[in-house]
């Protein structure tokens, strides 16, 4: 039947079909037979392509770009826009290298989102080339370009750079500002700091003189920097504002980050009323909820909302367990943990990964139960990871069982060596076992270990601490 298609009908079933169809070769095939070159039609194609999650079906976009004799810049866009990010890339370098296409915005801003989008060291060094290229084809005045730069770099943990370009940037939207603010309240490390910068760019904002206003997004990075510093007082003034500016019982994402702003600040009451406000929730709020109740020490009730889940259509997932597990180890909740550990498979069909063996390592050592943490590794059916050792190792110095920690220790060292003989820098495993030796005051094992570390040309980092006064 589709050999009989007119030129138009082809056209028609691209732009009708919302997703790929079983038929769109036989399409492709008509629209080459019917010579019919349109760009608009052909980058409808390459979407249709793009979006197959058969990898067969998707390399095939790649032939429809090439199907000129000449490049064509709306297609390569296109391509580039519609392809996985690593691929992206690689096909605005090689045609790069090729030098017979001249780029304009649109590119620079698909590549370098593609950048933000596939992080790593690679990826920060081809941003940085796509930065320079920017400053010298004279599109970096370009608001949406810029904006993407700030993404990338922030994506990538250059936070420097990214404010850089947001100080430098004559003109802002507020996507620019929720990039910039967003990407400070998303970095892990000296995460103080930075969530201390977020809040002050978002006062900020709030005096721009070009009016920009605040948006969901904005309210929620905010709510997310607040939560990391701990403070209760502007979190409720961030919320005041969201209340007056935005409709939030049905925005999941601002109740989300209230839940989980109030239950890190310690007002439990207040996430729990705003949680059960929430026309909406999803997978993260719940999660945040029952890991509110769990880092307060309420274990059941943690367990109890976290079984109302399912009469929601809700069900918890990997990230759910991992949340609540660690949340049962600050708090010293060894039932409930263990409960929730035997019923991820049973009652909510969740195969536990390494990282929720860890967790339950993790609670009983704190716990003091050193012996049931080490039946418990060795009952394990996938092999435990080194932090799960050292774990354990950690819990062996707390609890002064220097026969335990002996043991793990040197088993540590020997599968340290094992599977990674190339790395000699790492001295905590060396620092946990001579701290181990010296509280049972064997001071010639103590020396011992340190004679290894020295002739191994393992040094120790000293430790440092600080204290930051915030005033707001």
């Amino acid at each position: 039947m589709l050999n009989c298609l007119p030129r138009l009908r082809c056209i028609s079933f691209l732009y009708s079909f919302p997703k790929v169809s079983k038929n769109i070769k036989q399409i492709h095939a008509q629209l080459i037979t019917n010579g019919l070159k349109s760009p608009a039609v052909l980058a409808k194609l390459i979407e249709h392509y793009c979006g197959s999650p058969d990898s067969h079906i998707a390399n095939n976009a790649h032939l429809v770009f090439q199907y000129f004799d000449k490049p064509d810049l709306f297609l390569f866009n296109t391509l580039i826009r519609c392809v996985k990010p690593n691929d992206s890339i690689i096909i605005f370098r090689y045609e790069f290298s090729r030098g017979l296409m001249f780029f304009d915005d649109y590119t620079y801003n698909f590549v370098l989102g593609a950048c933000a989008r596939f992080p790593s060291a690679s990826t920060l060094w081809v941003g940085r080339q796509l930065h320079s290229l920017i400053v010298k084809h004279g599109v970096g005045s370009n608001i949406l370009v810029s904006t993407t730069k700030i993404y990338f770099y922030s994506s990538n943990k250059d936070i420097i750079s990214a404010r850089q370009v947001f100080d430098e940037m004559s003109m802002r939207s507020s996507i620019t500002w929720n990039a910039m603010i967003t990407g400070y309240s998303s970095l892990k490390e000296g995460k103080r700091q930075y969530a201390f910068n977020a809040l002050s760019l978002f006062k900020d904002m709030l005096v721009d003189v070009c009016g920009i206003k605040p948006t969901d997004t904005t309210v929620v990075a905010v709510l997310s920097a607040v939560s990391q510093m701990g403070l209760l007082e502007t979190g409720a003034c961030v919320h005041a504002f969201a209340e007056k500016t935005l409709c939030t019982e049905d925005d999941v994402f601002i109740g989300t980050g209230l839940v989980d702003m109030y239950s890190k600040c310690g007002c439990l009451d207040s996430a729990l009323s705003v949680f059960w406000r929430m026309n909406q929730k999803n997978i993260l709020t719940w999660t945040a909820m029952t890991t509110g109740l769990a880092i307060h020490g309420k274990g059941k009730q943690a367990l109890e909302v976290l079984y109302k889940m399912g009469d929601y259509g809700v069900k918890p997932n990997e990230a759910t367990f991992t949340s609540f597990l660690s949340a049962c180890c600050h708090g010293g909740l060894v039932e409930e943990g263990l409960q929730l550990f035997h019923e991820m498979k049973r009652t909510f069909n969740v195969t536990p990964q390494i990282k929720h063996y860890g967790c339950i390592v993790d609670l009983l050592g704190r716990a003091g139960k050193l012996k049931e943490a080490y039946e418990f590794i060795m009952r394990m059916p996938i092999d435990p990871d080194d932090v799960i050792w050292r774990t354990l190792l950690g819990a062996c110095k707390i609890h002064e069982d220097v026969v335990m920690g002996e043991k793990v220790g040197k088993f540590l060292l020997q599968l340290e060596e094992c599977s990674h003989p190339e790395l000699t820098s790492k001295s905590e495993d060396y620092v946990s076992l001579s701290n181990v030796y010296a509280l049972a005051e064997r001071w010639v094992e103590v020396e011992s270990v340190r004679k290894q570390m020295r002739a191994k040309r393992i040094s120790n980092n000293a430790g440092c601490s600080a204290v930051q006064i915030v005033s707001l």
